[in-house]
């Protein structure tokens, strides 16, 4: 895997691990809420090839139907 797939890659995984635990009885939300920010903003623009071409990364608006 190149390593801008590893980067992206482990970043995803890390905020769904971290979505996880939120849903945890007991999790410390404050933690959850800084963290999954600083998860947000270091995630790096998906390798080349990682979505279909046709794909803008965006919600699809009720005009594109």
């Amino acid at each position: 895997m190149c390593p801008d797939c590893e980067d992206f890659a482990r970043t995803v995984l890390l905020l769904g691990q971290l979505a996880l635990y939120a849903d945890m009885a007991g999790a410390d939300l404050d933690f959850v809420e800084a963290v999954s920010l600083s998860l947000a903003v270091s995630l790096p623009e998906p390798p080349p090839g990682m979505f279909p071409d046709d794909s803008d990364g965006g919600p699809a608006s009720a005009g594109d139907c």
